[in-house]
C-alpha cells in the first residue's frame, strides 16, 4: 500500500487532530437493510418496487403503490468477531437494537383520462449502517510501535521543545510530556532531534480495544409516476444523519520485562465523536418490456455531508528509571475542553441496474405467485472528498492538509461493484424468502482482504391488509483493522473474520 500521510502539519494550531480514509469508508461501505421483507431476499430493490425501501434504493418503485400504507421494521443486530493480529487470535461479542425501513407511502390512481395512471409519494427512515460494535486484537511486535507516529510528527515538522510540549495537545504533546517521546541532544545541550523510548528490537505486546456506537441513518422523501403500468419515473431527496462515538484504550507492554531497559508500559486512551447531516437525493426507472420482465435503473448521487468531531484523549508512560510515571491528557492542555473539529464530506456516488422476473404478473399482487430479482451496484468508494467548512477556506494549510487526505484516498481505494440476488415464493397467504449478496473489497492494495457475503431468509404473512414479516441477514465478513499508520515503514494491521447477523420484524397496514 502506498504510504498514507495523516498527521496535520504544525501551522495548524493547537486543537487541530489528524483525520484518517477510514472516515470516508464509514459513510460508504455497508450492506443494504430494509425491511425484513428486503433483508430476506438478500436487498433486492433495484427493479422489484412495490416495498417502502425503493424509496432508498429506486424510487421509481414506490410508482407501483396505488394505496396507502404505513410500516414499522424494528430490529437486532448480532456482532461475532475474530482477529488475528501478528500471529495472535482475539475474539469478542456485542449486540444492539437497530431498525429497517420505516414510514408512510400514498398511493392514488389518478382519474384525469392521460397515460399517467396512477402517482406516489413516501417520506421513510432507514438505518444505513449501525456503528455498534467491539474491537478487540492483541498481539507481539518488533517491528513497530504506536509511539512511532509521534515522533514522525515532530522529526517532521522540526519541532523545537515548546512546540513538543503544547502543539499537539491530542497525541505528540501528550507523549513528550510523560517521556514516551523525549529529546536527543547534542554538543551544548542542543536539540539533535527525537527518539522513542519503545524498545521495539526486543519485543512490546501491543492491545487494542475500540468500543464504537452510533449509526448511519437517511431519511427519503420520494414520489413517482406510473405510465400505463409499464414505465415508473421516480425520485427522492435524502437527508443523511450520521453519529459515531468511539472510545479507545491502546497498549504497549515490554515483552522482556527487563526492569533496567526505561520502559514498562504506555497506554493512549480516546474519547471521539462524530456527527454530521447532509443532502442528497436519488433518481431511477423502472421499466416492464414484457409483461413478466422489469428492469430497473437508478443513479445514487455523492451526498453533502457537514460533520463535527470532537475528541478526548490522555497517554500515561512508566520510563521505569528514566522518567518514572507519568500522565499528561488533553484536558489540561486544552482548558479541559474537547479538541473540535468542522469539516465537509462528499460521499461516493453510487449506480444500480437490475432485472425481476415476477411469475404470474397481474394487477391483483394477492395472485401473483413468486418472484426472483437480481441487483448490480457499482460504487466508486474512491470518489469521496473532504473539504473545510466555509469558515476555513481561507486556511491555506487546512486546504493542503484535505487535499493530502483526498490524494490518499484516491490512492487507498477504488470503485467496486457489488452483487445481489433474492426471491420469493407465495402460497396465498404466506411467503418463503431467500437471498443472497456479495459485496467486494473498497481497497485498492490487493493484500488488503475484504469482503462481505450475505446470505439471507424469511417469512412473511398478509392478509386483509395487514401484513407481518420476518427477516435475517448473516453477514460474513472479511476486513483490515490498523491500529495505528506510519510514513517511513510498511503499516501493520490485524485481520478481521467473523459475521454479523441482522434480524428485523417488519408490521404495517394498509389504510
Amino acid at each position: 500500500m502506498k504510504t498514507i500521510l495523516l498527521s496535520l502539519c504544525l501551522a495548524l494550531g493547537i486543537t487541530a487532530f489528524s483525520q484518517s480514509p477510514e472516515d470516508a469508508l464509514r459513510t460508504a461501505w455497508f450492506t443494504q437493510n430494509g425491511t425484513a421483507r428486503n433483508v430476506a431476499t438478500g436487498g433486492v430493490m433495484g427493479s422489484l418496487g412495490g416495498e417502502i425501501t425503493a424509496n432508498h434504493v429506486n424510487p421509481a418503485g414506490i410508482g407501483l403503490y396505488k394505496t396507502r400504507e404505513f410500516v414499522l421494521s424494528p430490529g437486532f443486530q448480532l456482532n461475532s468477531n475474530k482477529f488475528g493480529y501478528r500471529g495472535t487470535d482475539t475474539s469478542n461479542q456485542k449486540n444492539a437494537f437497530s431498525y429497517g425501513t420505516s414510514g408512510f407511502v400514498f398511493g392514488g390512481r389518478n382519474h384525469t383520462g392521460n397515460r399517467w395512471t396512477s402517482s406516489a409519494f413516501a417520506i421513510s427512515v432507514m438505518q444505513l449502517a449501525s456503528y455498534n460494535n467491539r474491537v478487540q486484537f492483541s498481539g507481539v511486535n518488533n517491528f513497530s510501535s504506536f509511539s512511532e507516529q509521534y515522533l514522525e510528527e515532530l522529526t517532521r515538522d522540526r519541532a523545537d521543545t515548546n512546540a513538543a510540549l503544547s502543539n499537539y495537545i491530542f497525541g505528540s504533546s501528550l507523549a513528550f510530556r510523560t517521556y514516551l517521546i523525549d529529546t536527543i541532544r547534542g554538543a551544548g545541550g542542543s536539540v539533535m532531534g527525537y527518539q522513542s523510548l519503545v524498545p521495539i528490537s526486543t519485543g512490546v505486546r501491543q492491545r487494542y480495544d475500540a468500543i464504537t456506537r452510533g449509526g448511519s441513518h437517511e431519511i427519503a422523501i420520494g414520489g413517482a409516476g406510473n405510465m400505463d403500468d409499464r414505465l415508473y419515473i421516480g425520485g427522492s431527496l435524502t437527508i443523511p444523519i450520521v453519529s459515531y462515538w468511539r472510545d479507545i484504550s491502546y497498549r504497549e507492554t515490554d515483552y522482556t520485562s527487563n526492569p533496567n531497559n526505561q520502559f514498562s508500559f504506555f497506554e493512549y486512551k480516546e474519547s471521539f465523536s462524530s456527527k454530521g447531516i447532509g443532502i442528497g437525493a436519488k433518481l431511477g426507472l423502472i421499466y416492464k418490456p414484457q409483461e413478466f420482465w422489469r428492469v430497473g435503473f437508478a443513479i445514487h448521487t455523492p451526498q453533502l455531508m457537514s460533520f463535527t468531531d470532537r475528541i478526548k484523549a490522555e497517554i500515561t508512560a512508566n520510563t521505569e528509571s528514566y522518567a518514572g510515571l507519568r500522565k499528561a491528557t488533553s484536558d489540561a492542555l486544552n482548558s479541559g475542553n474537547a479538541g473540535k473539529r468542522q469539516y465537509n464530506l462528499i460521499t461516493p456516488w453510487r449506480a444500480i441496474v437490475s432485472a425481476s422476473y415476477v411469475f404470474r404478473e397481474i394487477s391483483d399482487t394477492r395472485r401473483q405467485r413468486a418472484f426472483i430479482s437480481a441487483d448490480l451496484e457499482y460504487v466508486n468508494y474512491r470518489g469521496a472528498r473532504f473539504s473545510a467548512t466555509s469558515n476555513n477556506e481561507g486556511d491555506n494549510a487546512l486546504r493542503n492538509y484535505y487535499d493530502m487526505i483526498n490524494e490518499t484516498i484516491k490512492d487507498t481505494y477504488k470503485g467496486n461493484i457489488n452483487f445481489r440476488i433474492g426471491g420469493e415464493l407465495k402460497w396465498h397467504t404466506v411467503m418463503f424468502r431467500l437471498g443472497g449478496a456479495y459485496y467486494g473489497s473498497p481497497y485498492a492494495d490487493k493484500s488488503l482482504n475484504a469482503n462481505r457475503i450475505l446470505a439471507t431468509g424469511g417469512l412473511g404473512y398478509r392478509n386483509h391488509g395487514i401484513f407481518i414479516d420476518l427477516g435475517y441477514a448473516h453477514n460474513f465478513t472479511k476486513d483490515v483493522v490498523f491500529a495505528y499508520r506510519l510514513n517511513d515503514k510498511p503499516n501493520t494491521y490485524a485481520e478481521q473474520k467473523g459475521f454479523k447477523g441482522n434480524l428485523v420484524l417488519t408490521v404495517g397496514f394498509k389504510f
